[in-house]
């Protein structure tokens, strides 16, 4: 029997297969997220308990951090980044939720200063998902001005503290950023295949699907925005934007603390 199918077809066809590839990737590398997001989904749909929900999603969030370590989805220096993410995530949090951007309106016995500590599970899951993805994948980036890069990250993440009493330096920021970044292209595997992005792209794609895992979790109640105490509704679009850049902070400290993801000047992604 003749193959009557042409090269269009056949391109198409490897096309779709390296989608699904690259889709079922993006899954494994979300594991952690989707789990703990599952976990605090499911814990919505208990009886009531003698136990806090957020005390209880605490303890599920820790178990499903000694889970992740004891078989294999982070090393060591994953463990470390991730720590400094959850760290930094419950610092972000105190202030944000001292200041009214969004609440945790349930009792818990966890709670300090109106934030449980579960809380910095959201961002330690970020960073779980940027490290194993750096593995996964095999990310490779070159051209990348880690100095400078990291300054406007920095800025970025003391501008969502500031932007409370100064202007809000937002859009310089992701002008900033887009400048740090030029020219910088991160390389990534799908099956056998290598493939390449600009770093600022790879920025905006991760926060607009952050985004739609916040609009997941706040309908299952990990949190609440002012707007949604009454009912739940959908996240404003604007944090697609503030998690555009934000991400940038958890690719900073994954490289100083990670394993280097840089090429060589000879090397290409």
């Amino acid at each position: 029997m003749r193959n009557e199918d042409g090269p269009a077809a056949s391109g198409l066809r490897h096309g779709f297969a390296q989608f699904g590839r690259f889709g079922l990737v993006q899954a494994r590398a979300c594991a952690f997220a989707g789990a703990l997001l599952a976990g605090i989904g499911a814990s919505r749909l208990l009886p009531p308990l003698p136990v806090a929900r957020y005390d209880l999603v605490l303890g599920y969030g820790v178990l499903l951090t000694l889970l992740a370590r004891r078989v294999g989805w982070e090393t060591r220096r994953d463990t470390v980044v991730i720590a400094v993410c959850h760290v930094l995530g419950l610092l972000f949090e105190l202030v944000k939720v001292h200041l009214g951007s969004w609440s945790y309106p349930e009792d818990a016995l966890t709670k300090i200063a109106g934030v449980p500590l579960y809380g910095g599970f959201m961002y330690a899951a970020v960073a779980g998902y940027v490290c194993r993805a750096r593995r996964l994948m095999r990310l490779r980036y070159t051209r990348y001005r880690a100095a400078a890069t990291t300054l406007v990250a920095a800025a970025v993440y003391l501008n969502f503290f500031t932007h409370h009493w100064i202007p809000d330096l937002r859009w310089p920021l992701a002008l900033a950023m887009a400048a740090a970044t030029a020219g910088t292209w991160v390389g990534f595997s799908v099956g056998a295949h290598r493939y390449r992005m600009p770093l600022a792209l790879s920025f905006v794609l991760i926060g607009f699907f952050l985004w739609v895992a916040e609009n997941a979790a706040t309908y299952a109640g990990a949190w609440s925005y002012p707007q949604q105490l009454g009912g739940w509704q959908p996240v404003p679009l604007t944090k697609f934007g503030a998690w555009s850049l934000l991400i940038s902070v958890t690719f900073v400290l994954a490289e100083h603390l990670g394993t280097p993801g840089r090429e060589g000047p000879g090397e290409h992604p």
